[in-house]
């Protein structure tokens, strides 16, 4: 079992201690797990302050890395939410923290976050799923610096219904992208915890991914709290299956490992 998006405190919008999250991971039996927690420069939602002091965050895991060497691999990483303005700045946080394990999000669009309904008004849902899709892959054409893509269709857990025309040509051109460089996507289980009974992305995007020749994908709980770990893998793993995929991956830097969904 490898759970690759977790967060403590030290990302903003959770309160779970580390060494709590670690022993929890222990307890349900998982071999590795990645610490991602967030940086969102310049978050349209002022009230949050997504950051945290890479030296103090690098101290702390360091020490519980020694503590609990013996039961489990713990991997240093960070989920980064792009916007086309802050890419650079992004870039400089993360040469700093040389962390193992990158996810690259989207939490906003048109500087607008998606978790307030901001970003939905005065828009259809057609405008701005291709809103959010176009900005996403203009952000990935110019920034390298990651491993993965997370909850890649994030924008569906927001929206009020479902799009009459989901723009798949820019999902296509995304997914080609990423494959042709060698990164992967994420399936995210946290969307079952938000009531969407389904992880993210959806099955659409996961087997246009393997159709298009995709391999590298990770598994991710997206948890908050120790409770929320590894939930809804089993689910998660048969729609991978049934998605055409046989492996699951665990990235130390650049050394990425295929381990058996069976």
């Amino acid at each position: 079992m490898y759970d690759f998006h977790m967060h403590s405190n030290f990302s903003a919008d959770c309160d779970a201690k580390m060494e709590d999250m670690i022993q929890e991971a222990i307890k349900k039996g998982l071999k590795e797990i990645a610490f991602t927690e967030h940086l969102d420069v310049d978050y349209p939602d002022k009230e949050w302050d997504f950051s945290f002091n890479p030296e103090v965050y690098q101290e702390k895991l360091e020490l519980l890395r020694t503590k609990y060497q013996d039961k489990i691999q713990i991997r240093k990483g960070i989920e980064v939410g792009v916007q086309p303005h802050v890419l650079e700045e992004t870039s400089d946080f993360i040469n700093r923290l040389k962390p193992e394990f990158i996810i690259c999000s989207m939490h906003s669009a048109n500087k607008q976050d998606l978790h307030s309904g901001i970003f939905f008004e005065d828009r259809t849902v057609d405008e701005a799923y291709r809103i959010y899709f176009e900005e996403y892959y203009a952000c990935i054409k110019k920034f390298k610096n990651y491993h993965i893509l997370g909850h890649l269709d994030l924008v569906s857990r927001y929206a009020s219904a479902e799009p009459e025309h989901v723009p798949t040509e820019i999902i296509e051109e995304i997914l080609k992208l990423v494959i042709s460089e060698g990164k992967g996507i994420e399936l995210n289980t946290s969307g079952y915890k938000y009531g969407m009974n389904a992880p993210l992305p959806s099955d659409f995007i996961l087997r246009m991914y393997r159709e298009l020749g995709g391999e590298i994908i990770t598994l991710g709980s997206d948890a908050h709290r120790p409770e929320e770990i590894a939930a809804h893998f089993k689910e998660a793993k048969e729609i991978l299956t049934n998605c055409g995929f046989s492996y699951i991956c665990s990235v130390n830097g650049e050394e990425i490992h295929y381990h058996s969904i069976k």
